[in-house]
């Protein structure tokens, strides 16, 4: 068999992650190729790209490289992935889950403030929402970029701190004092690497399925169940962790208004069964207590 073709976006990070799936494959005695997937500007599609469904701002240019026959399996990092995917796209498997949390990193001269005293920077409307939810005097500036980028920013900027995913720093191997912060509840899926497949390739699909790891798989599909449920495509604050404890799966989560005076939250204890959708089902209690109208006034403020 021919080397499967991983396409990943440019960033370190992105590099990593895919090299970690080709690490997975390797060690089953798969050849690999790790294809950068730049830009979607010179690739040409038959249909218009809105009939396909291809909506997710970090994982474009990747569904249009697996679409074209330009790669074989796309790796992401699966909280950047929409909970629709494009036609002929599919999730084939999910790494195990590492680092979820969100973490504090503060500039020297901002050592000593307490939490409510120290301007943040974070474009997260989750982030922003449930820190609000505590501190709601915060001052906000906007920040993006990558992991390198963002760390800059902070030391160039008018702010005291970011809000970083662990699991880019512990990727990254970068030593760098930070701070776990409890008060949060992470994006739906976030510290998990995902492949995804065309339908068009089942023996393909069926080698990367081999590296999938079933109990990340239950838990980040509950997650994202949970926010397909409410989001009905709006972007909202809303975080979603589910974690297997014992025979059990924890399952916390919350919608929150963008300033986070207004939170509905869920925090379950349950014994796992396929047959059921766990995500839809917390996610209509949160619909019926509230959630309904707090949805229709975030879609009316954003």
């Amino acid at each position: 068999m021919k080397s499967i073709r991983i396409g990943t976006r440019n960033s370190a990070l992105a590099l990593w992650q895919a090299r970690e799936v080709a690490r997975h494959l390797q060690n089953n005695n798969y050849l690999t190729e790790i294809v950068p997937i730049v830009s979607s500007g010179d690739k040409n599609l038959n249909q218009p790209l809105y009939s396909l469904g291809i909506t997710g701002v970090f994982t474009r240019d990747l569904d249009i490289a697996l679409l074209n026959d330009e790669i074989d399996i796309a790796v992401h990092s699966l909280k950047d992935v929409p909970t629709q995917l494009p036609q002929n796209i599919e999730m084939i498997a999910y790494l195990e889950r590492d680092f979820p949390q969100d973490i504090l990193i503060r500039k020297e001269s901002a050592r000593n403030k307490e939490f409510h005293e120290l301007k943040l920077a974070t474009s997260s409307l989750r982030r922003r929402a449930f820190w609000l939810r505590n501190y709601p005097t915060t001052d906000f500036s906007d920040i993006r970029g990558n992991i390198q980028t963002r760390l800059q920013k902070l030391e160039d900027g008018d702010f005291d701190a970011t809000i970083l995913s662990l699991a880019g720093i512990k990727r990254m191997k970068m030593e760098i004092d930070y701070e776990m912060l409890p008060l949060m509840i992470c994006a739906p899926s976030q510290g998990v690497i995902s492949v995804a497949g065309h339908t068009d390739k089942p023996e393909i699909n069926e080698i990367v399925r081999q590296i999938n790891h079933n109990p990340t798989q239950i838990c980040v599909e509950i997650e994202r169940n949970f926010l397909s449920t409410l989001e009905g495509g709006c972007t909202a604050p809303i975080g979603a962790f589910a974690e297997i404890i014992g025979d059990q799966i924890r399952f916390k989560a919350a919608l929150c208004s963008l300033d986070g005076k207004n939170c509905i939250a869920v925090d379950e204890n349950f014994v796992y069964t396929p047959t059921e959708n766990f995500g839809e089902k917390f996610a209509k209690v949160v619909l019926e207590n509230g959630g309904k109208e707090l949805m229709a006034e975030i879609k009316s403020q954003i």
